[in-house]
């Protein structure tokens, strides 16, 4: 991966105190969205460490993981599944595999559902997100992948921020670590 995309990730990055009543900063990474250079070399960035895996089909979470799986299987080829969060509003019509994560960051457990159709025996999965702390979703997202018969290959983030052993046990791979990110 280019050293110019790191850079350019880190330069673009904010963190915003939401206020008072917060018990932490927020992350905000529009800026990552709004840089035209960023996005087009967003997807390849994430899956050239998997790329000679051949997967195919990039699962993602609700919800900047549906604008980065998007990239990502574009960049490879494949096709792309949603997971999807109750808390989103609307859920896909049709049977749904669903798995809870365990308590993330903030000692919140989610919810993960993906439509039964979309993933199954024989798929090979890279999972692609925004961002990883603690890997609570990504437990949930290799449970649906496991109960579905589908192979998971590893993970893709943009930012990793997780202890080294939760990188190694998931296989994430990302492109800038949180510690790069300017405070």
């Amino acid at each position: 991966m280019p050293a110019e995309l790191t850079e350019r990730l880190a330069a673009l990055f904010r963190w915003i105190d939401p206020g008072p009543d917060a018990s932490h900063l927020v992350s905000d990474i529009s800026g990552w969205w709004r840089d035209p250079t960023v996005l087009a070399e967003l997807g390849p960035a994430l899956v050239a460490p998997y790329r000679a895996a051949r997967p195919t089909v990039v699962l993602s979470p609700a919800v900047t993981g549906l604008l980065l799986g998007p990239l990502a299987a574009t960049a490879l080829g494949v096709g792309f599944v949603a997971a999807h969060k109750p808390g989103d509003g609307r859920l896909p019509a049709g049977p749904l595999t669903w798995a809870q994560s365990p308590p993330d960051y903030r000692g919140r457990q989610v919810d993960l559902a993906v439509r039964d159709r979309h993933l199954g025996p024989g798929d090979r999965v890279l999972v692609v997100d925004d961002w990883v702390r603690t890997g609570a979703q990504l437990h949930a997202l290799y449970d649906i992948c496991a109960r579905r018969g589908a192979q998971v290959l590893g993970t893709a983030v943009v930012a990793v921020d997780c202890p080294p052993e939760t990188a190694t046990a998931l296989q994430i791979t990302g492109l800038i670590a949180g510690k790069d990110l300017p405070t």
